[in-house]
């Protein structure tokens, strides 16, 4: 056998191969032992400092735009960010934030596609029937408010949610908020329409109403009445706004803007948001 023989040459081209898929073995093993001490290293920063938000906020975006990246169907997209947000929810749980708001499903996406739309709808049903007996909510006594306008909900959904809100409604932990068909202008003008119900059956005029309006009575009527303003609001996938995301509750928040896509979002990403924002002094205007 010669060296021009192509057998030859197939067996070098062969363990070339081999040589290159090893060092991509190692290199790929050697990022993943560097990323996991850096992980650790920021974990017990994080931890150190022992601020954590009392209310963190979470605009899950970017799903269409993973899937596709991934070359992957619109709808996997959604699936794998539902799986994310219950990974997520872990490491609140671990780090003892009080109350979490996640914006699952806004008001604008009701002009979605229908099909993707059904999908979505469907793993809201699927997520809150699983956790409704999940039992890290009820180990961790989480209590869970499904929040937002929902007169448009197949009833199979709404029964999930239903039953979801009332198995956690006795428990004291973690508030945990899922906000879906969820708007924050139609939230300002809901919590109006409540607090001018309220003063009507008091039998007082609008011009009195008028007179005697405060912030706070807009804000005893929000979805997030009882719990503390967030304080830290983080959004994915790059987009640097707020898009209606609690407008009334923000007004003092501190922003994140992380640049990977929800289904993407790392624990060291969320880490990394944490000690940004425990390096913030919050001046509240002043």
């Amino acid at each position: 056998m010669t060296p021009n023989d192509p057998a030859t040459h197939g067996s070098k081209t062969q363990v070339a191969a081999r040589w290159l898929r090893a060092g991509q073995n190692v290199k790929d093993s050697v990022r993943g032992a560097l990323l996991s001490s850096y992980e650790a290293r920021l974990a017990a920063q994080v931890q150190a400092h022992g601020t954590v938000p009392q209310h963190l906020g979470l605009i899950l975006d970017g799903n269409r735009r993973f899937a596709r990246a991934a070359g992957l169907q619109r709808e996997m997209g959604h699936s794998i960010g539902a799986d994310k947000a219950h990974e997520v929810l872990e490491w609140c749980l671990e780090l003892g934030i009080p109350a979490v708001t996640i914006w699952v499903l806004s008001t604008d996406n009701a002009g979605r596609d229908p099909d993707e739309l059904g999908h979505i709808l469907g793993l809201l049903r699927r997520e809150a029937t699983q956790l409704a007996v999940d039992p890290r909510i009820h180990r961790n006594r989480v209590k869970v408010q499904v929040i937002g306008q929902h007169d448009s909900f197949p009833p199979d959904v709404l029964r999930a949610l239903k039953n979801l809100e009332e198995s956690t409604a006795h428990h004291d932990g973690m508030r945990l908020n899922i906000a879906v068909g969820y708007g924050g202008r139609e939230e300002i003008v809901n919590a109006v329409k409540c607090h001018l119900r309220e003063q009507a059956a008091q039998g007082r005029t609008l011009e009195e109403v008028a007179a005697g309006l405060h912030s706070a009575d807009i804000s005893r009527h929000l979805y997030t009445a009882g719990i503390p303003d967030p304080d830290f609001i983080i959004r994915t996938s790059g987009e640097v706004r707020l898009s209606g995301f609690m407008l009334w509750q923000s007004v003092y928040s501190e922003y994140y803007f992380c640049d990977v896509y929800w289904p993407g979002f790392r624990r060291v990403d969320f880490l990394r948001a944490l000690r940004d924002f425990q390096g913030r002094s919050r001046r509240f205007g002043r």
